[in-house]
């Protein structure tokens, strides 16, 4: 399987303000033919904050998620603006979601959700040594920004407005490395 498949055609199916769906023809290196249906990648990448305010307190925020007609629990993220890097819209969002911004930002790493169906992809970056700043944001109205223990991760997963995978996995991966460095 080191061969890609062959794309022999895409088209555009449908349109929506926000969403394109492609239809993609493919040929696998065993000659079988598919035809697949996927989100039109966004030419914009994400990015995602870890905010640490110390090494055990993770800055959170409760905004409304109209997929799941609730609000939840998230860490702050969004699309680049034009011309920014990961760093620039990491530090941005942060202090647009949670009115604060980050002295130090370490990329943890770069993901995908559901690679079968979209190709866009969201940096995760930790949020260290905050500074209180806030920038107007995009958001329909003011977040619910809170904190919670890293020490206390299980009980934050547990609850019902706790629920998108990127935002644990990066919890995790955040709560990793401060342990590798020493952090209890």
């Amino acid at each position: 399987m080191e061969k890609k498949p062959e794309i022999l055609n895409t088209r555009l199916v449908a349109r929506s303000r926000l969403f394109g769906i492609e239809s993609v023809h493919l040929r696998f290196s065993n000659g079988e033919e598919r035809e697949f249906e996927r989100l039109r990648t966004p030419p914009i990448a994400a990015v995602m904050c870890v905010p640490m305010l110390d090494d055990d307190t993770v800055v959170l925020i409760r905004e409304y998620g109209v997929g799941l007609e609730d609000y939840v629990l998230t860490l702050p993220k969004g699309a680049y603006e034009h011309g920014e890097d990961w760093r620039e819209a990491a530090n941005r969002e942060l202090k647009e979601e949670a009115g604060y911004g980050a002295r130090n930002l370490t990329l943890l790493k770069d993901m995908t959700l559901s690679p079968g169906y979209m190709g866009s992809r969201i940096h995760v970056a930790l949020a260290e040594d905050l500074y209180e700043e806030r920038l107007p944001g995009d958001e329909p109205e003011p977040l619910e920004v809170l904190t919670w223990k890293l020490s206390e991760l299980e009980m934050l997963v547990q609850r019902d407005d706790m629920n998108e995978a990127r935002v644990i996995a990066a919890l995790y991966m955040a709560r990793a490395v401060l342990q590798q460095r020493g952090v209890p």
